[in-house]
């Protein structure tokens, strides 16, 4: 172990790291000593996370980084001793390194069983800044605060966002577009609807080995996080949960409903099951949900949820709709940027709203006591009906909850307008996916 230990060792140091796409999150690395802890969906980009933040440390030499990857099979089988192995054929290679910060990365941590003993072993007693990743059918975010006891902060790392997706494309997007890059920043953005962000679906140049990929994603998600985890025996049922919700996405899911669709059907199984196999979903980061806005807590807590995929690419490719929804998909997208933007900020909530009269808004946006925006996500409102139906409900939802700042992201409108004396922002799907509103 010794010998590999340090061949591997030499070898990171003594080679470069692998290109990379930067993202875009920011890791703020707390003042006390806490691991940080690499977290999201299967194939999202971890362990090339590792690698980029390995190329942001531009004033932290090499040889005080050190990277293991726990999948390596020049270490399998590993035990928790392997670990200080590990650590212990680093010093003897740098030994002034025991007296200055070292960070380390462990990889695919869930390898090693009692892992957790390691980390906080090295934060008591070692100048180690731990890095960690797993794979979220071993190691999620709930494991790691109760195994870490605390000491642990977690970072989500999601699919590419659509400012990671036209980095990994080279296309650059300046504050002022010509109409020829305009048109490019249109279509990728197409492209992006209708195949998500998984980064290597999105660097891949064959458009049928995509969408292999993404079925490859699908059953590795269902197979090894959830069957093999979790001992599920109704593999039927839970594929057939899946694919519900990849028909119905954007839309409320009603557990009730799909548990009669199955008894319709002659297939038997506990409503109980169904709310585990969708609690086994979102635990995956392979689905999410958002529940409708109320000031009371049991109340929202019993709203039916809208569901939305971790990726655009599911609902595009995997899911049984003969035909693409691109309103759908829209929204299906800003819900995931949402999604990624709550992960950034703990002061931020995102919610539906929907009256007795089934008007409803696809966003409310809280931050800490304040609703600070309602966001509708619509192609476009040149229909009559669809203006009144998307309007109406936003003024609705702002006077009920004394929002002003009301938004419809369209796929390409970009101005505002006063109506009934209220101020509607019309922005571009792919200037909100950029922030630049």
């Amino acid at each position: 172990m010794k010998d590999r230990a340090i061949e591997m060792i030499k070898d990171l140091h003594e080679g470069n790291l692998p290109d990379v796409v930067n993202r875009d999150l920011e890791l703020k690395l707390p003042k006390a000593m806490k691991a940080i802890t690499i977290i999201g969906p299967r194939r999202a980009g971890k362990t090339y996370f590792l690698y980029n933040i390995m190329k942001r440390f531009n004033d932290v030499e090499r040889e005080r980084m050190l990277y293991i990857n726990l999948e390596d099979d020049r270490l399998l089988p590993l035990e928790l001793s392997d670990l200080d192995i590990l650590l212990n054929s680093y010093y003897e290679i740098y030994p002034d390194n025991r007296k200055r910060m070292v960070y380390l990365f462990l990889d695919e941590v869930q390898n090693v069983d009692g892992w957790e003993i390691f980390v906080r072993r090295v934060l008591d007693g070692r100048n180690i800044r731990p890095f960690i990743t797993g794979s979220s059918s071993k190691i999620m975010t709930r494991e790691i605060a109760t195994s870490m006891r605390g000491r642990s902060l977690s970072h989500l790392i999601l699919p590419f966002s659509f400012s990671e997706f036209l980095r990994a494309r080279c296309v650059e997007v300046d504050e002022y577009l010509s109409s020829a890059k305009r048109s490019i920043v249109m279509r990728d953005l197409r492209i992006f609807l209708e195949l998500g962000g998984f980064p290597e679906v999105v660097l891949e140049d064959d458009d049928d080995l995509k969408i292999r990929i993404l079925k490859d994603y699908v059953e590795v998600m269902l197979i090894r996080d959830i069957v093999e985890r979790h001992s599920v025996r109704n593999i039927k049922v839970l594929r057939m949960l899946f694919h519900a919700i990849l028909s119905s996405y954007a839309k409320q899911f009603s557990a009730h409903k799909f548990h009669n669709s199955l008894k319709s059907q002659g297939i038997k199984v506990s409503k109980n099951t169904i709310y585990e196999y969708i609690q086994y979903l979102e635990d995956t980061f392979s689905i999410f949900s958002i529940r409708r806005f109320s000031h009371s807590l049991r109340e929202k807590e019993q709203s039916l949820p809208k569901i939305y995929v971790i990726d655009n690419g599911y609902a595009a490719k995997i899911g049984s709709s003969s035909s693409l929804n691109i309103g759908r998909l829209m929204e299906n997208a800003v819900a995931i940027e949402w999604f990624r933007r709550m992960s950034q900020n703990p002061l931020l909530e995102v919610y539906y709203w929907r009256d007795n009269r089934r008007k409803e808004v696809d966003f409310v946006i809280k931050e800490g006591l304040v609703i600070r925006e309602l966001v509708q996500v619509c192609y476009d409102l040149e229909e009559y009906d669809t203006r009144v139906r998307e309007i109406t409900a936003l003024e609705k939802a702002g006077e009920e909850l004394g929002c002003k700042d009301l938004k419809i992201i369209t796929w390409d409108r970009d101005d505002s307008e006063i109506i009934n004396g209220k101020q509607i922002s019309f922005i571009p799907l792919w200037k909100w996916l950029l922030g630049r509103a």
